[in-house]
């Protein structure tokens, strides 16, 4: 046989042997990487090549070493799954660098990292003052992970003490022209809703590469020619979506009026009505 042709081969073997020794080590080991995993993935390369180049008669014994290799490491997946003290002992503790905006400089020092690089790290979290950070901890992963202090985090519903009403997740229902009945049957439409929706804007599933559908009914369009613009969706369906969006404020203005029990009750009974008659004219304002 030829070298070219036997080399071919080998490649093709080795390429077939490490995709299945990689799905065997889980996301894990591709998503996130400790000290021995590192290790593994060269040591897995370079046995990899070794099948593929090497002419010696006993190249088949490279696929032994790199099964024994995925076999240990999968081993000590499971030991770290089984064992805290594997877990420390392999992949090691969590370091903290900045407590309540002060920088622990032994810890810094200990993880080898000088003060630019603290800095940079935090810039990449949009942190650009370290006294705004109430604790910064160095993750075994090597990964810094920061919490700001509460007077600098973003303000949301909780802060204000309002109750928001759960959204679903949008689901993908024309992916690639193709029309996906899961996400649409998660969504709670059929093709019939879709093919109507898809009329009024005046286009078709093929002419569109991905389409969204959220919680509220609406319909997101990107279509393949770019210059194509999606046309506007009917009146109808912007009043749906007034009248859900007139629900919820009706819901926080009751949350807010907590302390007062009458306004509560007024804006609660009002939001109840409102959903009534949502329910009573859905069927015509989201064909």
């Amino acid at each position: 046989m030829p070298e070219w042709l036997e080399v071919s081969l080998r490649t093709l073997l080795a390429v077939v042997v490490l995709f299945i020794m990689t799905k065997a080590l889980g996301k894990r080991q591709v998503s996130q990487l400790s000290l021995f995993e590192y290790i593994t993935g060269i040591t897995i390369g370079s046995l990899a090549a070794y099948i593929s180049l090497d002419l010696d008669a006993r190249w088949y014994m490279g696929i032994v070493s790199l099964g024994v290799w995925v076999a240990v490491s999968v081993g000590i997946e499971f030991l770290q799954i089984k064992s805290k003290k594997a877990r420390d002992f392999i992949d090691g503790k969590g370091t903290v660098l900045i407590k309540q905006g002060m920088v622990l400089e032994d810890n810094l020092k200990k993880e080898r990292l000088t003060t630019d690089e603290l800095l940079e790290q935090l810039r990449k979290k949009n942190v650009f003052k370290f006294a705004d950070v109430e604790f910064a901890m160095m993750e075994p992963s090597g990964d810094i992970n920061v919490l700001v202090t509460k007077e600098n985090q973003p303000l949301t519903a909780k802060h204000l003490g309002l109750a928001m009403q759960s959204e679903n997740v949008p689901q993908g229902v024309i992916m690639d022209g193709v029309i996906m009945d899961e996400p649409l049957q998660a969504a709670g439409y059929d093709r019939s809703w879709l093919k109507g929706q898809l009329d009024r804007r005046k286009t078709t599933a093929e002419q569109v590469f991905l389409a969204q559908v959220d919680s509220n009914g609406q319909l997101d369009i990107d279509f393949y020619k770019d210059e194509m613009k999606p046309q506007q969706p009917p009146a109808n369906a912007d009043l749906y979506a007034a009248m859900q969006k007139c629900r919820t404020d009706l819901e926080m203005l009751s949350s807010l009026a907590a302390t007062n029990k009458r306004d509560q009750q007024k804006y609660k009974q009002s939001a109840d009505k409102l959903q009534a008659a949502i329910r009573e004219v859905e069927t015509l304002l989201r064909q």
